[in-house]
């Protein structure tokens, strides 16, 4: 298979598919898939990343999808390197430019450009696990709440779970029943008009940042909609 133009994205010389994919008929069966929705369902070990990875050179090799109309997402940082190294392999070097990356990371790439449509600066810092539970352990101390108590790591793991659930600040308080989860509603409200004022969002916040952008701005969304013609994860 010959590799990618870097700037161009199309395939130079060469014989095209010209191998045999190392894949059982399960497998090739899901790189070959036709346009539509699919989902795989497999265990640890199974091969998933090599049918993403071979899935990406199918359809730029064998369909002609441009490398720069496909999204490719995984969990980790590892992952995300592992397959942009084993894309570069099958299409060469336009790998490195394109979109394969984490979550978070994919997130941070949308938020960059439009942030401030949301209220936040373009340059916008992020607060890693760290920085986050020592905000929270600031505003269980400022608003004079006892940390045997509320344990800021405590406090931090139940303000990251309602951000899971798609809850912001005001929604949790609103909602809080006990004593306890009032207290919580308290400094999730101090802990996120902090992180504002700051223009930074934690790890949690990318996430649900970049879907409230693209839920409230339908002109990004179908910005990327039309940019992507494959999302992969």
């Amino acid at each position: 298979m010959a590799p990618l133009d870097p700037d161009t994205g199309h395939r130079g010389p060469g014989p095209v598919g010209g191998e045999v994919p190392d894949l059982n008929p399960a497998q090739l069966d899901a790189v070959t898939h036709p346009t539509g929705p699919l989902l795989v369902v497999a265990g640890a070990g199974s091969g998933k990343t090599r049918v993403l990875t071979r899935r990406i050179a199918y359809l730029i090799s064998e369909r002609g999808v441009s490398p720069f109309g496909i999204l490719a997402i995984t969990f980790t940082n590892k992952a995300a390197a592992e397959m942009k190294q084993r894309v570069a392999d099958l299409v060469g070097p336009v790998a490195q430019r394109m979109w394969v990356s984490t979550f978070h990371s994919s997130c941070v790439r949308i938020l960059r450009r439009d942030a401030e449509r949301i209220g936040f600066p373009s340059r916008f810092s992020i607060y890693d696990q760290g920085d986050a539970v020592r905000l929270t352990g600031y505003v269980v101390r400022d608003l004079n709440l006892d940390a045997k108590r509320f344990p800021a790591r405590t406090v931090h793991a139940s303000i990251s779970a309602a951000k899971n659930e798609g809850l912001g600040a005001s929604a949790y308080a609103d909602r809080a029943t006990g004593p306890f989860e009032q207290r919580i509603g308290q400094v999730f409200l101090e802990y996120q008009a902090r992180l504002q004022r700051a223009g930074a969002m934690d790890f949690d916040d990318l996430l649900g940042n970049a879907v409230r952008l693209l839920r409230s701005h339908p002109d990004v969304l179908d910005e990327h909609r039309r940019r992507f013609e494959h999302v992969l994860v």
